[in-house]
């Protein structure tokens, strides 16, 4: 996947898990709204080797932190706020990336090899946010990632046959 893309240019690659683009209060006129993607952190994302480099002056030496705490939200959130609206980058979204806070029994068995990233959860005692793929005993394999990783390779001696 990551062939498709110049590491020369400027690229922000993942995926949002909200419907809309964040919107906070402009800490220096509260009068101001800032609006902004970012890429689900839990899902993973990835930042062109040029994009990182223009990162340097306001993310390096403890100045991520720094805007972190201004902001009052998480790290996937800083990130994205400082790309798209510090440096005016925007978010190439990229469906093959899946966090725990989207429905991942609705992924097809058949395009789980093209998936970049795969997560899980659970709600509660017995409600598993979980791919849903045969292999393993659910006991054995409550995550589904040893039985997904024998779908995907099913060469190795400790996979069901």
């Amino acid at each position: 996947m990551l062939n498709r893309y110049n590491s020369q240019q400027d690229w922000y690659l993942g995926k949002p898990s909200m419907r809309a683009p964040l919107e906070i209060v402009n800490k220096e006129d509260k009068s101001q709204k800032i609006s902004f993607w970012f890429a689900t952190g839990g899902a993973g994302f990835c930042l062109s080797r040029a994009l990182a480099l223009k990162m340097i002056p306001v993310a390096s030496g403890g100045k991520f932190i720094s805007v972190g705490e201004k902001i009052r939200l998480p790290d996937d959130v800083t990130m994205g706020y400082i790309i798209e609206h510090v440096l005016r980058k925007s978010l190439t979204v990229v469906d093959q990336f899946h966090s725990h806070l989207e429905p991942l029994a609705f992924l097809s068995r058949d395009s789980l090899h093209e998936q970049i990233s795969l997560s899980y959860s659970r709600y509660g005692q017995d409600d598993l946010n979980i791919v849903k793929i045969e292999g393993f005993e659910y006991k054995q394999d409550p995550t589904r990632f040893l039985s997904l990783h024998c779908f995907l390779f099913p060469q190795f001696p400790f996979c069901p046959r």
